[in-house]
């Protein structure tokens, strides 16, 4: 046989390494007890523990309680631990069993922290002892044949009972209240036999003997029997309600007599849970779900409740604290009884009596345990003040050994001296599990408060034996038990600091481990550290024990079990270089702490934590995908808003993606992130600048799901500036800024080089560079690595740098590459961009620069009446000669001709006239043109335009042609009388070219009164009759006016000037040369404008030769004329006569009015 040298150990044997993702951890309080006396040669166990002020009591099965006290841990030393030394072993008084039963040793320790007090139920004795050095008290008094001691109020303390604390004991025959304070005083007893747990809220407890549930009344002494612990004892009738008092009241019937609604519970809980024995552990678990209340069968087959009395329980499972029901009495009992088949039905032959574990999750709520046996399934069922069954039922694997409720509102009482409770309701029980092995004991958790959809966490609970001279240790059930305490433990963990304190992020690694450390960072280093230290206490009144050995039961903080779980999803458990992320795991923990509402600090950094790391996890694995794998937007959504709303650096998600990762602007600061966030930025960027890096960077940017997803996140960073509590804004914004655009940058270059045709992302980016960016130089060289210079441009006109944007413009117009060619009519943007700026010498310099290329544009710089700068035309003037004297003529036509400035015609005139006769010197083609254009002109047949408008038809495209015309309405005085010019230089110019430009000629002759040489070169010279008869009308004053201007003759022009005009004009009409012509010309004449001739004078001038019939329209008119001339005469004298009576009689009228008046002759 081999020695026990030779054996595994028993805690290698059975334990398993602790689960880091599991609710709750094990923490030694006392190892390797030495819990059976020195002359013991049977199997010892550890019963009982409670822990007060310092002081750990243990009671065994040998009958013994084990003291020991606390020595405190170093104050220096925030993670140890009080350890613990012997102080004393005590053997209370018990009365010997007459039975051969075994005996039970140390059943109960009751700590009465308000009265120092300690009460020891050990082998069915009840005695007292003074704390804390467990002296006997009172008197060494013993009570025996007691099975069970506690009910103290779990909804309020006994502060306002100056007396003791009041306890309830159970007995054989009855429970009995007794209020210990310097002695024991009994004050009432219920009848109620074999109770062996109670659990009491106000005046009203649950309480359970050997078969049954029960929900007792105080007070009143009234009981309603609930439903059986074992599902298989049908002796159990619940909801019929008795009275229990001591004293026969024969006097009055019971409460509620002849009320028939308490019968119903009884049949249908005895049903629910008979069902419940029946039930698979499927169907159980199923059970817990609430879709399936166990209320919904109960009502079916019991009446509703009394209707002036509200329901104190809830469906949902209020953890509200209830208001007092001190006064409040158990419904009335039924009016008829029930029947002796129900009451006297047989228990299963074969029936297992189970431990009843009662406890109280809140207020108005009880937790009660009915099973079958205890290796079948177990059921937890929930039932309020009333006796109504709440909630849904919780399944057990096995049967429970122990029970304990941790968080919520459980213990008021403890609550109240300051413990410090998990608001997540626990339900946390021991049961035993056979297996192939023998068997192994576990921690069963679960939550009671709300669903779970993974089921409940177990967990194999250690075991620690002292050395014994057994070949083999053997483990038996029901051994370890859980117990809540009385104090407080804490409990701190340094990894959730060390996960949640700010670290710097260094994103040169090569770099990093040879940078000095400033003192300002070391500074902020070591106040991080002292924050740290500060998280992560966590804080239990929950022991365990197993063997010779008792643990904490400690909350595993929710930063730990969830950072552990990712961990596992992200990097999978044994590959830790290239990670297979597990994208639903992930989103599944995210939505899991969705609705988590933080209450502590540590909470709320954790939560924080975690759905950063979630984000940051999720974003740099879909970099990181094939192009093959599908991401739906909703997962993009998720991990954006997770990103984004819980205030991780954007530089550092930044720094894990290709192509984006260079715009990071770390700053003289750093990047500051949670430490625990720091490996998973290095493990991405360590997979980007692999071999496949350039492959994925390509393969990424070709997806527009995970470029839009990236450009989303960056918008919605950009749309937080300005929120103070953004730490490092200045380089936080310069690195998004920077990113966004050079995303869209790349987007809209990779469509153009693909398509031809501008992107989606191009109305993006200029709205981007139109509402401005922090990282003014960065974006200056992106823009000018990817040639977009009119985008450029957009850029400098947001920070109003107008030399630049127009410096930019020039480059495009004299043809530097624009890659998006996106400038249109870039001269005529220029001309517009000049009117809006108020620099001087900018408008100077780009508007003589358009000048030159654009006369016509140019000069409109300076003439925009909507411009900001006002500019004095001989300035304008002046400047253009030096720097774009072709646009000099163009401004004084815009002068002369558009603004009426007549001063600046004669400079006007100089420059067309240096044009035409320039040309007309050195180009002899241009003087055959214009001889041409004279004899085609005379070649028509009336009726025939005007010559103006002859030669502005058939307009020679030259711009001397242009400036001929100008030239002749200015000469021709059509600005006016205010206009004139030198008339001597022009005759001494015009004179070589007389033959060539007759127009010219004639009017220069009309402005020296030559009216007579004017009318015949325009009568023979050009052939043009109808200028020489508006030259009649106009007193020779202008002509070649523009065609929309109207006829105005001089001021000074008379009636007689115009017939002496007309005069001459009939004189050359009279020498056409072509005789049909001259007889249509004169005739025409004469009929139009007879009025300014003389009957006399023309009939001598007329030939005689010509018929009358050629002149007599005229002739008829001129009659015409004198026959009206002499009936107005008469008209006139008539009006004359008239006019002179009407006098005469007005003045009669008046002298009569007026009458005679006598004057004295003196």
């Amino acid at each position: 046989m081999e020695s026990h040298d030779a054996k595994e150990p028993p805690q290698k044997r059975r334990s398993k390494a602790p689960n880091p993702t599991s609710s709750y951890v094990f923490r030694p309080l006392l190892q390797d007890i030495a819990i059976a006396p020195e002359e013991s040669t049977s199997e010892v166990h550890i019963t009982c523990v409670e822990l007060w002020e310092g002081n750990l009591y243990i009671g065994t099965s040998a009958a013994e309680i084990l003291h020991y006290v606390a020595i405190p841990p170093n104050p220096h030393d925030t993670t140890s631990n009080p350890s613990y030394i012997f102080a004393s072993r005590l053997q209370p008084t018990f009365a010997r069993s007459a039975s051969n039963s075994p005996p039970l040793g140390v059943q109960q320790i009751l700590v009465l922290r308000k009265v120092a007090k300690a009460c020891i139920l050990c082998n069915g004795t009840l005695t007292f002892y003074s704390l804390p050095e467990m002296s006997p008290a009172f008197e060494n008094t013993a009570l025996s044949g007691c099975s069970w001691i506690g009910g103290a109020n779990l909804n309020t303390p006994d502060e306002h009972d100056e007396e003791g604390e009041t306890v309830m004991i159970c007995k054989k025959s009855r429970i009995r209240i007794v209020r210990i304070g310097d002695t024991p005083q009994k004050i009432r007893d219920i009848e109620y036999p074999g109770c062996l747990a109670i659990a009491r809220r106000d005046n009203f407890a649950c309480v359970a003997d050997a078969q049954a549930y029960a929900l007792l009344d105080v007070d009143n002494q009234q009981k309603i029997p609930l439903f059986p612990i074992s599902s298989l004892d049908g002796n159990t009738t619940g909801g019929q309600i008795e009275d229990i008092s001591s004293r026969l009241e024969t006097s009055r019937p019971p409460s509620g007599v002849g009320d028939s609604r308490g019968h119903g519970r009884s049949t249908s809980l005895g049903t629910f849970v008979t069902s419940l024995g029946r039930q698979s552990p499927q169907s159980r678990s199923q059970e817990r779900s609430g879709r399936n209340t166990p209320e919904s069968g109960l009502r079916a087959a019991s009446p509703l409740r009394p209707p002036d009395r509200p329901r104190s329980g809830s469906a949902t499972g209020s953890t509200d604290r209830r208001p007092s029901v001190s006064d409040k009495q158990l419904p009335p009992p039924p009016d008829r009884k029930p029947s002796q088949q129900n009451l006297h039905s047989p228990a299963a032959p074969n029936s297992t009596k189970l431990t009843p574990h009662i406890c109280s999750p809140t207020a108005n709520e009880f937790l009660l345990t009915t099973g079958t046996s205890p290796d079948e399934p177990g059921v937890g069922i929930f039932v309020n003040l009333d006796g109504d069954v709440v909630r849904g039922t919780l399944a057990f694997d096995r049967y429970p050994t122990s029970l304990i409720v941790d968080g919520s509102d459980r213990d008021s009482a403890l609550a109240s001296i300051g413990s410090q409770q998990s608001r997540e309701g626990y339900i946390l029980t021991t049961t035993f599990q056979h297996g192939e092995d023998g068997g192994r004991e576990v921690l069963e958790i679960q939550r009671w408060d709300v669903d779970s959809e993974n089921g409940p966490e177990r967990l194999d609970i250690p075991f620690s034996f002292r050395e014994s001279s057994s070949d083999e240790d053997q483990i038996v059930p029901g051994h370890s038990k859980l117990r809540t305490v009385l104090s407080q433990y804490s409990e701190p963990f340094p990894d959730v600091g060390e996960r949640l304190r700010i670290a710097r992020l260094r994103l040169d690694m090569a770099r990093s481990a040879h940078d000095v450390i400033d003192e300002s960072e070391q500074r902020r280093r070591d106040d991080e550290q002292a924050f740290s230290r500060r998280l992560g206490t966590q804080f239990s009144r929950n022991v365990l024990w197993s063997g010779s050995s008792i643990w904490w039961l400690v909350k595993n903080p929710l930063v730990l079990r969830l950072d552990r779980a990712l961990d596992i999803v992200i990097k999978g458990e044994f590959n830790h270089d290239h990670p297979e992320t597990n994208r639903g795991e992930i989103l599944r923990m995210v939505t899991s702490i969705q609705d988590y509402e933080a209450h502590t600090e540590t909470e709320f950094l954790s939560l924080k934590y975690i759905r950063q790391k979630s984000g940051l996890a999720l974003f740099a694995d879909a970099l990181e995908r094939e192009s093959s794998y599908s991401i739906t937007s909703t997962e993009s959504r998720i991990a954006e808003n997770l990103l984004v709303e819980n205030g991780l650096d954007p530089r550092v998600l930044l720094s894990v993606v290709p192509l984006l990762s260079q715009e990071v602007v770390e700053g003289p600061k750093g990047i500051w992130i949670h430490a625990g966030l720091i490996w998973i930025v290095e493990l991405y960027s360590r997979e980007r600048l692999d071999q496949r890096a350039t492959e994925r960077d390509q393969q990424l940017f070709h997806h527009n799901d995970r470029v839009n997803t990236i450009k989303r996140y960056l918008v919605a960073w950009r749309q937080r500036k300005g929120f103070g509590s953004i730490a490092d804004e200045i380089e936080v914004f310069q690195s998004v800024d920077a990113a966004l655009l050079h995303l869209l940058l790349y987007q809209d270059n990779q469509h153009l080089q693909k398509s031809g045709i501008p992107s989606a992302a191009r109305a993006e980016l200029y709205s981007l560079v139109d509402n401005g960016v922090d990282c003014f130089e960065r974006s200056v060289a992106l823009l000018e690595r990817y040639r977009r210079l009119y985008v450029l441009s957009r850029l400098y006109q947001n920070r109003k740098m107008a030399g630049k944007v127009l410096d930019t413009w020039r480059r495009i117009i004299e043809g530097a590459e624009d890659v998006g060619n996106e400038l249109r009519d870039g001269e005529n943007e220029v001309r517009k961009y000049l009117a809006k700026i108020r620099d001087v010498s900018l408008i100077r310099e780009y508007g003589s620069w358009l000048a030159r290329r654009n006369a016509k544009l140019g000069v409109q710089v300076f003439t925009d009446d909507n411009s900001r700068v006002k500019f004095v035309p001989e300035e304008v003037v002046q400047m253009l000669k030096e720097q774009a004297p072709d646009a000099v003529k163009v401004y004084l036509e815009h002068l002369v001709f558009g603004r009426k400035k007549t001063q600046y015609a004669d400079r006007l005139l100089a420059y067309y006239l240096d044009s035409v006769l320039h040309v007309l010197e050195t180009s002899k083609e241009a003087r055959l043109t214009l001889g041409q254009s004279y004899e085609s002109y005379r070649a028509l047949q009336p009726p025939k335009p005007t010559y103006r408008q002859f030669i502005i038809d058939n307009a020679v495209p030259d711009s001397w042609w242009q400036d001929r015309l100008r030239l002749l309405e200015l000469l021709g005085g059509s600005h006016g009388a205010d206009f004139s010019y030198d008339l001597g230089i022009m005759l001494s110019r015009i004179e070589p070219f007389e033959q060539d430009l007759v127009p010219e000629s004639i009017i220069l002759d009309g402005r020296q009164g030559r009216h007579q040489q004017a009318l015949r070169l325009l009568t023979h010279g050009l052939g043009d009759y109808h200028t020489a008869v508006n030259y009649c009308l106009m007193s020779g004053a202008s002509i070649f006016h523009p065609i929309s201007g109207s006829l105005t003759p001089s001021a000074s022009s008379t009636m007689e000037d115009q017939a002496t005009l007309f005069g001459y004009l009939l004189t050359e009409f009279l020498q056409i040369e072509d005789v049909s012509n001259r007889l249509e010309r004169t005739s025409e004449l004469l009929e139009r404008f007879g009025s300014w001739y003389d009957v006399t004078q023309v009939l001598k001038m007329i030939p005689g030769s010509w018929s009358v019939e050629l002149i007599s329209g005229f002739l008829v008119g001129a009659f015409r004329r004198l026959v009206h001339d002499k009936h107005e005469a008469m008209i006139v004298k008539a009006l004359s006569g008239a006019e002179n009576l009407q006098v005469a009689a007005a003045f009669g009228e008046k002298c009569r009015v007026a009458g005679a008046q006598v004057e004295e002759i003196q």
